[in-house]
């Protein structure tokens, strides 16, 4: 996955302008506390990130 499809996939999921605010201000445990910004920056692999995300949001099955 690509960065670009990430944030496709978040904004999608949040709507385009509260995914942004969302990706820089809500921690994921399961990303050792980091926002989505945060993980991405260091290095983390977006398909991982996605995974995280999908999972704290609650998405359908169909989204994963």
């Amino acid at each position: 996955m690509r960065h670009t499809e990430l944030w496709a996939r978040l904004d999608m999921a949040l709507g385009q302008s509260y995914s942004r605010h969302w990706a820089k201000q809500h921690a994921i445990t399961e990303l050792g506390s980091r926002t989505v910004e945060e993980a991405l920056d260091s290095g983390e692999d977006p398909k991982v990130v996605w995974a995280a995300v999908w999972r704290v949001l609650g998405l359908p099955a169909s989204d994963r």
